[in-house]
């Protein structure tokens, strides 16, 4: 099997501080980080994911742990994982979701490589490792498949909820107050198997190829601790599939389902995550250059969230344009895993730039580090694994060779 192993190095003392002061402003006493007190007062799958890393970093194995086993709370018997845990208010959106204690859906299964970074820093992630496996295997084994690829129950389930590769599901065209009522009918028409499990969705035939690479790089992430075969082997047959999706002339990977023809083929950057689990040199290589290049993603404090030729591109608009700190994460890991040091320094200068510019927010402008959204997000905090001078962050215009 190929390597798939990456190597994080450790943050410097001032960003791991201020990192810290972030992660402690929002520890809950039953054992995880809130995103934001204010906006987001729950357990979110993902975010606690990038939560249990950034403690690990910092030094605290006994949260890192908590947050992770916290974050199986809520799974059921067929391994399904919620993407928010309403624990304190189980009552809160139970009408919405038809449900009390937690959400119908989930979001990508992070929860591989937060246990395998655990486990590279020398934590115990024994308790972690079977619910893990079958949060998994809930995905490879009984979600529905669109040409071969996990389909997605609901855009929220890609963590991408606002992209513009859904606008094909929203009808006379994307608006937020268009798209917020067609996100919540798309909850409604939901399919769920015996246990609650949400395993298909009647009005959108979709499948992501963001969220199956994110669904692949955690199952090879949990193995390298497991040795699960079976696990390797299914991640693998999703990176055969994912490979044939790719299209030269767009230099992105196209999503299967009814939107292929037309917002399945937006440049995105989640639709780029494909880089983390494929080996094919020639398009590495073209998604490092997009990813540094000013006119396609680049930007001084991170890659944009869509290409800047896009017509949807919107420099400040939620999930139309502004950088993210966890793509940020992933890129820069995808560049660690295939050896590119000049990259890996670019993207993770531009993460710092922004976490620090932006004052730790949820997202921010990918030029100027403008802090959008929620502030500060602990999330963010997953910039504390960057090493480096965050006042010089690397030029994202500069050659991609290594």
């Amino acid at each position: 099997m190929t390597d798939r192993s990456i190597t994080l190095p450790a943050g410097d003392a001032r960003l791991r501080a201020a990192a810290r002061s972030v992660l402690e402003a929002n520890w809950r006493s039953e054992g995880y980080t809130v995103p934001n007190a204010d906006v987001y007062p729950f357990q979110w799958l993902w975010d606690s994911c990038f939560h249990a890393i950034a403690w690990a970093e910092l030094g605290e194995p006994q949260r890192a742990l908590d947050e992770l086993r916290h974050l199986f709370r809520t799974q059921n018997a067929a391994g399904f994982v919620p993407h928010v845990d309403y624990e304190f208010a189980p009552l809160h959106h139970a009408d919405f979701w038809g449900r009390a204690d937690h959400s119908t859906i989930t979001q990508p299964p992070m929860f591989g490589h937060a246990i395998a970074e655990l486990h590279r820093r020398g934590i115990e992630v024994t308790s972690l490792l079977e619910p893990a496996t079958r949060g998994l295997r809930f995905l490879f084994d009984l979600r529905e498949r669109v040409d071969g690829l996990i389909a997605l129950c609901h855009p929220w389930e890609s963590g991408a909820d606002d992209c513009p590769r859904w606008d094909h599901w929203c009808e006379g065209g994307w608006t937020i107050y268009r798209w917020r009522q067609r996100k919540s009918e798309l909850v409604a028409s939901g399919i769920t198997d015996d246990h609650g499990s949400p395993i298909a969705n009647s009005q959108l035939r979709v499948a992501s190829c963001g969220f199956n690479a994110l669904v692949a790089f955690n199952a090879f992430e949990l193995a390298s601790v497991t040795g699960d075969t079976a696990l390797i082997a299914s991640a693998e047959a999703l990176v055969e599939v994912l490979d044939a999706r790719w299209d030269d002339g767009l230099g992105t990977w196209i999503d299967a389902g009814d939107a292929a023809g037309d917002s399945g083929r937006v440049r995105s950057l989640d639709a780029l995550l494909p880089v983390l689990v494929i080996d094919d040199p020639v398009r590495i290589d073209a998604v490092f250059a997009q990813l540094r290049d000013p006119g396609a993603f680049g930007g001084a404090c991170g890659p944009a969230g869509v290409h800047r030729a896009e017509p949807t591109f919107s420099a400040r608009t939620y999930w139309r344009g502004p950088a993210w700190p966890q793509l940020s994460y992933l890129f820069w890991a995808a560049a660690q895993r295939h050896g590119r040091r000049s990259d890996a320094r670019a993207l993770g200068d531009s993460l710092v730039a922004g976490a620090q510019r932006s004052g730790w927010a949820e997202y921010w402008d990918a030029a100027d580090g403008t802090g959008l959204g929620a502030a500060p997000q602990s999330w963010t905090a997953i910039a504390a694994v960057i090493p480096g001078d965050p006042a010089a962050p690397s030029d994202p215009a500069a050659p991609a060779s290594d």
